[in-house]
């Protein structure tokens, strides 16, 4: 196996050194969270349908029939395939889950009740283990039976509903964001729980909706509704309530993202696009005066910045304490220096000998740094090493790949 290369100097140290981490869930939520503990040390062992794998192999852009996301959302982890729909993968699983600290899934409600795989029993077994359970709408009310996308969560947490310009159709964002944040929102659960089976030794089952997360995420959105009855409305690049700050269009056609709303802040800004009478006015000395006006003011700013080009606006803003920047495509990252120096373009080297860069590690943490250890597996290739860990002896590995219960690495 070749080792990542990484851009910034790491010691050998690992925050979740010794946790043990088993991994059911396929796609995005579930292993998202697993490969944030990975990153981090923890050893996670990803349990894939022999054959077939985690779909997300197959997703996007793939380099030699293996999507390169792969390598960003699986990297530090084991690949032991396995058929949970058999009696026989359903034992090894409760046999590595007596022996693990985390247990991480985002099948829909009721899938490991039927493969017997349920919390209670495995934590009868194992009273220490956590249990961390993924699910569009979780595990109780109304809807749990439904099944549940990102994106779905994303519509019902309140977020669809803003992200458009007013008056036209709300557009998804362009990630699987609802994924990600039950995904982190998840990482908090299984750290405050191993928190608390620190001082009693007792596990639990955490519960993240997919819905929920992004719910926890809308700021103001239920208390204005609850005190006003406002319901929050679509702003395109504006921020309701917030002012000044918008997407302001330059001379050479780019956008200037400007965030003039701190009051001593606003008022460096009017003086810098030549606006002192703006900048001296007393009703605009707080947010709930620039507010009633942020159509003037938005046209002041707007007036400036269309008289120059993008990069002369952003050094002008940036020596005048202005928070602003530009809008970022994929190639302005690979190519900036701040990403750059913070470690965040990291060059890894796959089994192939080719090279290809991928996101650096976060959060980053002065003593426990994360650290890419290794590259995202191939289907099976840690199915001999783990159930020899488990005491299974070469010969009955061999035969339960005979029968299709385990798979050899491909």
């Amino acid at each position: 196996m070749n080792a990542s290369r990484t851009a910034h100097n790491v010691n050998n140290l690992s925050a979740l050194s010794g946790l043990k981490v088993l991994e059911l869930g396929q796609l995005i939520a579930g292993p998202f969270a697993a490969k944030t503990l990975a990153d981090f040390g923890a050893e996670v062992i990803k349990i894939e349908p022999p054959n077939s794998g985690d779909p997300l192999r197959k997703w996007r852009m793939l380099k030699d029939g293996t999507s390169v996301w792969w390598q960003v959302q699986s990297r530090n982890k084991l690949s032991l395939a396995l058929d949970l729909r058999t009696p026989e993968g359903q034992d090894l699983v409760r046999q590595l889950a007596t022996e693990a600290d985390v247990l991480i899934e985002n099948f829909r409600p009721g899938a490991l009740e039927g493969w017997g795989l349920s919390p209670e029993v495995l934590m009868a077994s194992n009273p220490r283990l956590i249990v961390l359970r993924i699910s569009g709408y979780g595990q109780t009310g109304p809807y749990r039976n439904r099944p549940g996308f990102g994106v779905i969560g994303e519509a019902m947490g309140g977020l669809r509903h803003l992200t458009a310009e007013p008056g036209r159709v709300p557009v998804r964002v362009g990630v699987s964001i609802g994924d990600t944040l039950s995904a982190l929102h998840g990482v908090i659960g299984i750290l405050l729980a191993l928190q608390h089976r620190h001082s009693t030794g007792q596990g639990q089952v955490i519960d993240v909706a997919l819905y929920e997360a992004v719910f926890n995420c809308m700021e103001s959105l239920l208390p204005e509704f609850s005190a006003f009855g406002a319901v929050r409305e679509p702003a395109g690049s504006a921020l309701p309530g917030i002012a000044p700050t918008n997407a302001y269009l330059c001379q050479d056609g780019a956008y200037a993202l400007v965030a003039g709303n701190g009051d001593s802040i606003f008022k460096r800004l009017m003086l810098l696009i030549g606006r002192p009478d703006l900048a001296n006015d007393p009703s605009l000395a707080d947010n709930s005066g620039r507010v009633s006006r942020v159509i003037e003011l938005d046209a002041a700013i707007g007036a400036w910045t269309a008289q120059r080009p993008v990069a002369v606006v952003l050094e002008a803003l940036d020596q005048a304490g202005v928070p602003a920047g530009r809008i970022y495509t994929v190639a302005d990252i690979a190519a900036d220096p701040h990403y750059q120096a913070r470690g965040m373009l990291q060059n890894i080297t796959m089994d192939d000998g080719t090279d290809l860069s991928v996101p650096g590690i976060v959060p980053k943490l002065s003593v426990t740094p994360g650290l890419h250890r290794r590259v995202a597996p191939k289907l099976g290739q840690d199915t001999d090493q783990v159930l020899q860990q488990l005491g299974l002896t070469p010969a009955q590995i061999q035969a339960l790949k005979d029968q299709g219960i385990v798979g050899s690495a491909s």
